[in-house]
């Protein structure tokens, strides 16, 4: 059971990085990656493998160290159960991604392989994104020059 549970979680989630790698102008992509409920689907599969290794759990995040993460991942249960958070995690990663994408206007085409990237490693993908963002937020050479014009005619009068 514990097979299925962690193929599952992630199969879960593969239908919204679709459509946002896919079909990201299609209407109801937007409305979808734009939920964090869909990750609820996947978080159930986390409950279902985390609750029988509760307490290993607990112990693990409440005092972490390395051997302890190690005794949880050698579990089966454990290490399924970790693998469901990191997908939940980071299909709300990717929604995050796309939204602010759209927001600023980001190609899709340039977006998809993002996103692709994104669900194999998020934190690259990620580490990406935020450069790209952080490029696309600043003003363009002409924006600044007209917002300095706009400025020294203010001063000026």
């Amino acid at each position: 059971m514990t097979a299925v549970l962690f193929d599952l979680a992630f199969w879960l989630a593969v239908p919204v990085w679709l459509l946002m790698i896919l079909a990201p102008a299609w209407g109801p992509t937007a409305r979808i990656a734009g939920s964090p409920l869909t990750v609820l689907p996947v978080l159930l599969v986390y409950f279902a493998l985390a609750v029988p290794v509760f307490p290993e759990l607990w112990t693990t995040v409440s005092d972490p160290d390395l051997d302890g993460f190690r005794e949880l991942t050698a579990l089966p249960d454990g290490a399924a159960a970790i693998w469901a958070q990191v997908i939940a995690w980071d299909l709300l990663i990717g929604q995050w991604m796309y939204r602010e994408a759209r927001r600023l206007g980001i190609s899709s085409w340039l977006m998809g392989p993002l996103l692709f990237l994104t669900v194999l490693l998020s934190p690259f993908g990620l580490l990406v994104f935020l450069g790209l963002r952080a490029r696309s937020q600043r003003p363009k050479r002409d924006d600044r020059s007209a917002a300095s014009a706009v400025h020294g005619a203010a001063k000026a009068g």
